[in-house]
């Protein structure tokens, strides 16, 4: 069975984001979002793999058999734009995208060019809805908080 990638780094998340991130306005974002995803999730950001910050973890299980641990709640602040990792699809939570603002879907994240671009109230509902539906469905370190 293939090893997952993305697991828990020691690199410090504040070195990543000024090495990494080489635009003052996605470098701020960047320090908004920790400040945003540490108070919603109640976990300290910490890295995953070369550039996701991640908050917490839950341990996943799918049917094939494969299994692994993720951050609950995270981010990668990527050259293009934001890859948002905070939205589990369920048919309950569909309808928290529709107040998000600017943003683009993808197979498992929301992209997003700037914070600017996107409604702040909206993104704390749908990190929160995330920390339910793992909370209720896996083995979850959001139990604790």
């Amino acid at each position: 069975m293939a090893k997952n990638k993305t697991t828990e780094t020691a690199i410090n998340v504040t070195d990543f984001i000024n090495t990494y991130v080489d635009n003052d306005q996605k470098k701020e974002d960047s320090f908004q979002l920790i400040a945003l995803l540490r108070e919603w999730s109640g976990f300290e950001p910490k890295m995953w793999g070369p550039t996701i910050i991640g908050f917490g973890s839950y341990h996943y299980k799918y049917a094939s058999g494969h299994e692994g641990d993720a951050p609950i709640l995270g981010f990668s602040p990527r050259k293009a734009e934001f890859s948002l990792y905070v939205y589990s699809p369920t048919e309950e939570n569909k309808p928290l995208l529709d107040d998000l603002g600017k943003f683009k879907m993808g197979k498992a994240c929301i992209y997003v060019k700037k914070l600017s671009d996107i409604n702040i109230d909206a993104l704390e509902k749908i990190c929160k809805a995330t920390i339910a539906y793992l909370n209720e469905n896996h083995e979850c370190a959001c139990r604790e908080v």
